[in-house]
């Protein structure tokens, strides 16, 4: 279906990891999305380096956003508003992509979005499916997040159920994939060599899972010191490892544990629809696990396509065009990076009594010269 034009045009800036990410919408229409992306920097360490990926978003910033505006067609003096992750994330990374998204707004006189990156998650699939069924019971799995969500709104009303208590999912997936050499990002590479393994030929723990254990957290630390030490094993005793079947019966463990959990979450909250995200969430096993376990227990599975899964611009300006459209306050020109945000402050509004800038507001510094000027050579396009 065509956007309207009266629904609203925002752009959305992602850095709270490792990938410059800038997306286009138009009310739940993907028009752009853009990314440029630091991983290859960080293979070399094993993990995401801050200071490396702060200093990948500053050289990307301005070409990616231009990309994503010629892709989009769109001019960014059009723009009904400019959103931006203020957390969480990496401190350094986010404060890059919340600086860039307040030159724009301020220089185009354009509302401003601080919002939460695991709402933005959440959001990204209505660009995918259409609007959220409300309330939404949301599994969000990636390296730095494995938590279950209740979202009545997603724009104000987010409930935290449960959250890893250690280890991330993704993040067990980089340290498997690390002890069975084979490089960094983890989760691709075990999901493409479990497609060859056995599930059942290894019996890993199932973290959390006991009659006392808290029902809606998760653990994988103790999963993921277990297959450390049955592979340190076979190496010792001169056997060659099954790494076909090692990642097949880690990713089995794993993904056993967060669908168990999210289908029983909507069952105890009389919730019928399961929406998955997060970079896990482009998991081959996860997908076809979760449809199967929600088509038995009569809930509607939506996940978005794997490259709304991974951190994006598109979930951002998703999310900015939610609050858009529902009247959510824009927020103040002193709005920071919080590395910590979290979930239940979907978005950071201005404080009460502060002023707002709406377009009426913007009209306060249309005389600037310096403003008129950068405005004039920097964002028109």
């Amino acid at each position: 279906m065509a956007p309207r034009a009266d629904e609203p045009l925002v752009l959305g800036i992602e850095t709270s990891c490792d990938e410059t990410g800038v997306g286009i919408v138009r009310g739940h229409t993907l028009l752009a999305d853009a990314i440029a992306s630091s991983v290859d920097e960080h293979a070399r360490f094993g993990g995401v380096v801050p200071e490396v990926a702060s200093r990948a978003h500053l050289e990307a910033m301005v070409p990616t956003i231009e990309r994503a505006l010629k892709e989009a067609g769109v001019s960014a003096k059009d723009l009904d508003g400019i959103a931006v992750t203020a957390g969480p994330g990496l401190a350094g990374a986010l404060l890059v992509g919340v600086s860039a998204a307040k030159a724009y707004a301020y220089a185009l006189g354009k509302p401003l979005y601080g919002v939460n990156h695991l709402a933005s998650h959440i959001c990204v699939d209505q660009l995918e499916h259409g609007a959220l069924p409300e309330p939404t019971m949301a599994l969000l799995v990636s390296g730095g997040h494995s938590s279950l969500l209740l979202a009545p709104d997603i724009t104000s009303d987010v409930r935290p159920l449960g959250s890893t208590i250690d280890d991330a999912a993704g993040e067990a997936f980089d340290k498997v994939a690390r002890v069975l050499n084979l490089g960094f990002p983890g989760g691709p590479v075990i999901d493409r060599y479990a497609r060859e393994g056995n599930p059942d030929a290894i019996r890993f723990p199932r973290g959390l899972t006991g009659s006392r254990d808290p029902i809606y957290d998760f653990s994988f630390s103790g999963l993921k010191t277990a297959v450390a030490r049955w592979i340190e094993a076979k190496r010792a005793a001169g056997e060659e490892v099954p790494v076909a079947d090692v990642a097949a019966s880690f990713q089995e463990a794993v993904v056993d544990v967060l669908t168990r959990k999210a289908v029983r979450a909507c069952k105890d909250n009389g919730v019928d629809h399961l929406m998955i995200g997060g970079g896990v969430a482009a998991n081959t096993r996860l997908r076809a696990m979760a449809a199967r376990r929600c088509e038995d227990a009569g809930i509607t599975l939506r996940v978005p396509r794997p490259k709304l899964c991974t951190d994006n611009g598109a979930m951002v300006a998703a999310l900015g065009s939610e609050m858009v459209a529902r009247g959510r306050a824009a927020s103040a020109w002193d709005l920071s990076a919080d590395s910590s945000l979290p979930v239940t402050e979907t978005h950071v509004p201005a404080p009460e009594g502060a002023h707002g800038h709406s377009h009426s507001h913007s009209h306060a510094h249309d005389h600037d010269h310096v403003h008129e000027l950068s405005k004039k050579n920097l964002y028109e396009s």
